[in-house]
């Protein structure tokens, strides 16, 4: 008798309990979370062929200006610039992530040194910040004690003209 219940108890264990374990049921939405609908077969192709088109693109250089506009608006702004005069020609720096991604080309050898310069300048940055951060935070703790001194005195004064 006691064989069948220790049996009945591993199964129902391995049926219901490691499964949850295993595969752990998500939490339910909560309640006001609308639903959407099921997207139908073609609504899904086409889901899908516009991510691979943008995958797809994402892997050429120069991907167009439907999906970066930003970028060709700053392009035509300083076509318009330098067409405008007076402005000196400035080469710009490449970003960080060209850098990496320049970096990366070359392997780890090249990737090594751009990663600690990244991390340095990142380093110092927050350590500014932080410093200016704790300069302006006793300037205001001066401030607020200063006022404090000046009501102080002020009541003090107030007092020794009141005769008791």
């Amino acid at each position: 008798m006691k064989l069948k219940v220790v049996f009945q108890r591993a199964r129902d264990y391995i049926r219901y309990d490691l499964k949850e374990i295993a595969f752990p049921s998500s939490l339910p939405d909560p309640p006001h979370i609308k639903k959407r609908r099921k997207l139908t077969w073609i609504e899904q192709y086409y889901v899908i062929r516009e991510a691979c088109r943008l995958y797809a693109a994402s892997w050429v250089r120069d991907i167009g200006p439907e999906l970066r506009p930003n970028d060709y608006k700053q392009a035509e702004e300083d076509k318009d610039n330098q067409d405008g005069g007076g402005h000196e020609n400035k080469k710009k720096e490449p970003s960080t992530l060209e850098d990496l991604a320049v970096a990366a080309r070359g392997g780890m050898e090249t990737l090594r040194p751009a990663l600690q310069r990244l991390y340095m300048t990142r380093a110092s940055a927050y350590r500014d910040a932080l410093k200016s951060f704790i300069e302006g935070y006793q300037e205001g703790i001066q401030n607020v004690m200063e006022k404090n001194i000046e009501r102080e005195s002020e009541k003090d004064g107030k007092d020794s003209e009141k005769p008791t």
